[in-house]
């Protein structure tokens, strides 16, 4: 057999936010039973739910505003409230913390959902790996990542 390709392909898990994240941050779990998410800040965080695929931003009353006609307004521009998290094997652009070199392992970073090289630690708090080619030659840089 020459190749084969997966019957069925896997689509990002939704979640709604409750803080304001930004495509390609890590998230986790607002609080330990909440069904709510926000970009991670624990550095070796071992809740990473996975890699935002999108900006989304929590929606904010719009009660009380209306048109020049007395009619309810609804303003449609802003944000979505729910945001895609990929996880499990995914390929992503995410933002480093500092140099990686291209196959090492990932964990979170302190830094608002940026990823760092895994130093040390417990195996949970390993997250991905280093996809970029030729790897991550500064911090606050974009790259390819695997998230597990």
């Amino acid at each position: 057999m020459p190749g084969s390709l997966p019957h069925y392909n896997r689509g990002p898990a939704s979640y709604q936010v409750s803080a304001a994240v930004v495509g390609g941050q890590l998230v986790c779990k607002t609080t330990a039973n909440s069904t709510t998410v926000i970009p991670n800040t624990t550095a070796g965080a071992t809740n990473i739910l996975g890699v935002a695929g999108g900006d989304a931003s929590p929606i904010v009353s719009q009660a009380g505003n209306v048109t020049g006609y007395g009619d309810p307004l609804l303003d449609i521009s802003a944000l979505g409230d729910y945001v895609s998290v990929y996880n499990g094997d995914y390929d992503m652009h995410v933002t480093y913390e500092a140099a990686c070199d291209l196959g090492d392992l990932l964990m979170a970073a302190a830094t608002a959902g940026n990823v760092k090289k895994y130093t040390a630690g417990t195996a949970d708090q390993i997250i991905g790996r280093c996809t970029q080619p030729g790897g991550v030659t500064a911090g606050a840089t974009i790259g390819r990542a695997r998230i597990f």
